[in-house]
């Protein structure tokens, strides 16, 4: 099974990135994902659903401890071959 997670994290800073967005992208580029798209309102990834699930509980853990007061997040099932 494919996932796409669709997540960001808050607050935020439009002037300079806060220290939970640079750890949440950390996070997901550490991943062996098949796709990924980090921007300033918004993240998605896309993988196999126990690398996704094991980045979504790293990511959650780690933009916590570093600061964020909300994460929100989304899980999708894809297709084989979409993204």
């Amino acid at each position: 099974m494919r996932l796409r997670v669709e997540f960001t994290t808050e607050p935020f800073d439009l002037d300079e990135a806060p220290a939970h967005a640079l750890v949440a992208r950390e996070v997901i580029e550490a991943v062996d994902l098949d796709a990924v798209d980090v921007g300033p309102f918004g993240n998605t990834a896309v993988g196999g659903a126990d690398t996704v699930l094991t980045a979504v509980d790293a990511l959650l853990r780690k933009t916590l401890e570093a600061g964020a007061t909300r994460i929100s997040l989304q899980v999708n099932v894809v297709e084989e071959g979409g993204r």
